[in-house]
């Protein structure tokens, strides 16, 4: 794809959607942290629905801390994997007490380094709650990425590299999330709906049906 297609993709997303940015609730970084890293391999309603009661009993580090794994899996156990996620969240908690003042650290290795912490949820915490341009690349991402052959790569680490190199620097901000939004609610994975898709005759998909 050449970079005036990816110019045109990326204006009309803008024209699209204005502003941005992620569905998970949250009032504070500290919140954002830890929505993101309970949404790995949960639905963002999910996430919502579970947070909308822990954040109004432990909104910061130090309650959250205070509630124990115990506690906060109690608050947290319809979304999967949610024994593994309130040992995580703990320790995230006691590390930013420990070593970040209870504040959430604004560089990638400090993010990656709280349990529970990968690259993705790292680029999440940087670009919405610090605005840097980072691009965190999750399954939506990754399949309209290739499907379009806007950023096309066998592994999300690749995608990612090719995004951050193909996206004009004005967009950067922003791609992240018209492209999440774009795969969750157009460009599906089983049956992408491709008769409302505002980039569908810049999309170079081979198996459209347009």
């Amino acid at each position: 794809m050449n970079a005036a297609k990816r110019l045109q993709i990326f204006e009309r997303l803008k024209a699209q959607n204005p502003h941005p940015t992620t569905e998970l609730e949250y009032d504070t970084p500290f919140q954002l942290l830890i929505a993101v890293l309970l949404s790995a391999q949960a639905t963002d309603v999910g996430v919502n629905k579970a947070t909308r009661v822990l954040f109004k009993v432990a909104p910061t580090p130090d309650k959250m801390l205070t509630l124990g794994e115990e506690g906060v899996a109690d608050y947290i156990k319809t979304i999967g994997l949610f024994r593994t996620k309130a040992k995580n969240t703990v320790a995230t908690c006691r590390m930013l007490l420990e070593l970040h003042g209870g504040e959430v650290p604004q560089q990638r290795e400090a993010l990656e380094a709280l349990p529970g912490v990968g690259r993705k949820t790292a680029n999440v915490v940087l670009n919405t709650a610090f605005g840097q341009p980072t691009i965190a690349v999750d399954t939506h991402i990754f399949r309209v990425a290739n499907r379009t052959r806007i950023a096309p790569g066998k592994d999300v680490r690749e995608v990612e590299d090719k995004l951050l190199r193909f996206v004009p620097v004005e967009y950067k901000l922003d791609a992240h999330h018209w492209l999440i939004l774009h795969g969750r609610y157009v460009c599906k994975a089983r049956k992408p709906e491709c008769e409302r898709c505002v980039i569908a005759d810049l999309c170079e998909y081979p198996a459209k049906p347009l």
